[in-house]
């Protein structure tokens, strides 16, 4: 089968396409032929920060059929259609191959009618949104519809894969969305995307819009700078509001008065998708597909995130196109070998 590996840390050219044979599923694992690899900001950041195995294939996310199981998997599972989440996280093997074996826990049936291309985009985008909507004092601790009926949720960066994920979720569940961006382009996205008001944060009323939009304030806040949003964020909180950060961009250290956050029970929830208890995951897990079921995850510019495509054999370019920030989803194409 061909995979893409690399076996050094750095640019996007160390990734090569070769020749292996395709994994057996061990205990309690699935087999699954790949369709769809998505790409994110992980997965690049995973191939520049080093080497925990002499070789690896990139990418957490992607969709695809079970074609073989491992002991104690139910072969009923055969041929089913799945998304995959975490493909590599601590292992050597991701989604940038024809087959990839993974725990059958990490492959999740893909509901009917819901497309590949949304099964590879789900995964970390949409289970880190699904994180950042649910650590609120306030609640829930799960999503589905109604139960954010009560809340205003303001996304920044709404046009990002996380943003994106977010305002479609909080959407959902029936929350009043809120996203900040920093262009026209970028409204439009969000806006397709399900947000009721955006904001141009480059604006220098951004603060006062938001007080317009929300007079009795926020009550979560989906961040991924929040350095850059140290005086904002604070600014628009409701009491007992919630920063979910998911995200350093824009600066790695911020200052926050104490005085202030304490007498109005703000919290600050910083949020890694990977690490989160198992328990959470399986839930966001369930909420996330019970989401794309009902039809309220789609992808594509009309949906307010952009598909990029790319062969399996351009996975670097594919990589660069998200270390360069590009605006969508970045996904590969994995084609049967002929």
């Amino acid at each position: 089968m061909r995979a893409v590996v690399y076996s050094e840390a750095g640019e996007p050219d160390v990734l090569r396409l070769v020749e292996r044979p395709a994994p057996e599923p061990g205990p309690g694992e699935v087999r699954v032929r790949v369709r769809v690899s998505g790409v994110n900001p992980t997965d690049w950041k995973a191939r520049r920060g080093g080497l925990a195995f002499p070789e690896v294939v990139p990418n957490q996310d992607g969709s695809g059929t079970i074609d073989a199981v491992g002991e104690g998997v139910d072969a009923s599972r055969i041929g089913e259609r799945v998304w995959l989440w975490e493909a590599a996280w601590e292992r050597a093997d991701g989604t940038a191959q024809e087959y990839v074996a993974l725990p059958e826990r990490q492959a999740v049936r893909l509901p009917d009618g819901v497309s590949f291309d949304v099964g590879a985009s789900l995964g970390i985008p949409a289970l880190t949104a699904h994180r950042c909507l649910t650590v609120s004092e306030l609640g829930p601790r799960q999503l589905a519809p109604v139960v954010l009926a009560a809340q205003t949720v303001l996304v920044a960066g709404g046009a990002g894969a996380v943003g994106h994920a977010a305002i479609q979720l909080a959407r959902w569940a029936g929350a009043r969305v809120i996203t900040t961006v920093s262009g026209a382009e970028k409204a439009k996205l969000a806006q397709a995307a399900g947000a009721e008001h955006v904001v141009n944060y480059r604006s220098s009323d951004a603060l006062e819009q938001i007080h317009g939009l929300a007079p009795n304030g926020v009550d979560v806040v989906v961040e991924l700078a929040p350095a850059a949003n140290a005086a904002l964020d604070p600014a628009v909180l409701a009491p007992n509001g919630t920063v979910a950060v998911y995200a350093g961009d824009g600066g790695a250290e911020f200052q926050l008065s104490v005085s202030e956050l304490m007498s109005r029970n703000i919290r600050y929830q910083f949020v890694l998708v990977y690490t989160v208890p198992p328990a959470v995951k399986d839930q966001a897990v369930a909420d996330v597909s019970a989401a794309a079921a009902d039809g309220a995850l789609p992808v594509g510019e009309d949906a307010g995130l952009p598909v990029h495509r790319f062969p399996l054999e351009r996975a670097a370019e594919a990589h660069a196109a998200v270390e360069h920030a590009t605006v969508g989803k970045v996904l590969i194409d994995v084609p049967e070998s002929s």
